[in-house]
C-alpha cells in the first residue's frame, strides 16, 4: 500500500459563476507539503500550492486531502476507452494497493512524514461532469460506490510517491468510507447507521441525521394512517 503519484492543481477557468476557476486539475508533483487549514469550507488546502475553486464546499479542516486509488483510474481508463494521467480525478494523492472505500471513518494512517485521519465522502458534483465530459457521469461514478477519501492533517509533514501508507490502530465501529457514502447519498438503512455511531463531523451528521428523522416520521404518520383505515 503505497502513494503513487502526489499531484496539485492547475487552475482552470470554470462556466459556474460563483467560482470562476475551478481546482479539479491536478497534476504530478515530486511531493507535497501538508498542514491543517482552518475548520471550514473556504479555508483552503491541506495541501501547499494547491487551489480550491469551490470554497462553499471544499477545503477546510474535513477535505484537506483528498485520495484516489490507481486502481479506479485503470477500471475507468477501461471504461472510458481513453487515458487517465493520476490526479485527473482532483486527487492529490493517488493510491495504489488500498480499497479506499473499504476504509474506516476516523481510521489514521501514516503516509511519509504527515499523520492523516479518513474524514468524509467524496460528493459528485457538476464540476466534475463537465471535467470529465461523460454523459451521466455523477449517476455513474455514484453507481460504482468507490468515491476515493478525503483526510484530515493531524500532523503535518511531506508526501512523496513510493511512500507507504502504515495504519494506526482501528475505530471502533464498523463504518467505511463506502457505508457513509451510499448513506449520504440516499441509503436510508445506512444513514440510520451512521447516524447512530455518529462518526461524522456535524457539518455531514447533522443533516443526514435530519434526513433520517424526517423519513421515520413519514413512516409512522403512514403506519398511523393505515391503522386508521383499517379499524
Amino acid at each position: 500500500m503505497q502513494v503513487v503519484s502526489t499531484n496539485i492543481a492547475v487552475p482552470h477557468d470554470h462556466s459556474v459563476r460563483r467560482y470562476p476557476t475551478t481546482g479539479i486539475d491536478k497534476h504530478p508533483a515530486a511531493s507535497i507539503n501538508v498542514s491543517a487549514p482552518g475548520p471550514n469550507y473556504g479555508d483552503g488546502s491541506g495541501v501547499a500550492d494547491d487551489f480550491v475553486g469551490d470554497s462553499d464546499f471544499h477545503g477546510g479542516a474535513h477535505k484537506a486531502v483528498y485520495a484516489y486509488a490507481r486502481e479506479e483510474l485503470d477500471f475507468w481508463e477501461t471504461e472510458f476507452g481513453r487515458p487517465l494521467r493520476s490526479g485527473m480525478f482532483g486527487e492529490n494523492l493517488t493510491t495504489s494497493g488500498v480499497v479506499l472505500r473499504d476504509l474506516l471513518i476516523g481510521q489514521q494512517v501514516r503516509v511519509g512524514s504527515a499523520l492523516l485521519e479518513v474524514s468524509v465522502p467524496r460528493t459528485p458534483c457538476g464540476t466534475f461532469a463537465e471535467w470529465l465530459g461523460e454523459r451521466g457521469w455523477v449517476k455513474t461514478w455514484a453507481d460504482r460506490g468507490d468515491c476515493g477519501a478525503y483526510f484530515r492533517v493531524l500532523e503535518p509533514g511531506r508526501i512523496t510517491p513510493g511512500d507507504a501508507l502504515e495504519f494506526i490502530g482501528r475505530p471502533d465501529h464498523d463504518v467505511t468510507m463506502g457505508m457513509a457514502f451510499r448513506a449520504k447519498l440516499g441509503d436510508l438503512e445506512l444513514a440510520r447507521h451512521v447516524v447512530e455511531v455518529h462518526c461524522l463531523p456535524d457539518i455531514h451528521h447533522l443533516p443526514m441525521a435530519k434526513r433520517v428523522e424526517v423519513a421515520d416520521k413519514h413512516a409512522k404518520l403512514r403506519v398511523s394512517r393505515g391503522t386508521s383505515h383499517s379499524e
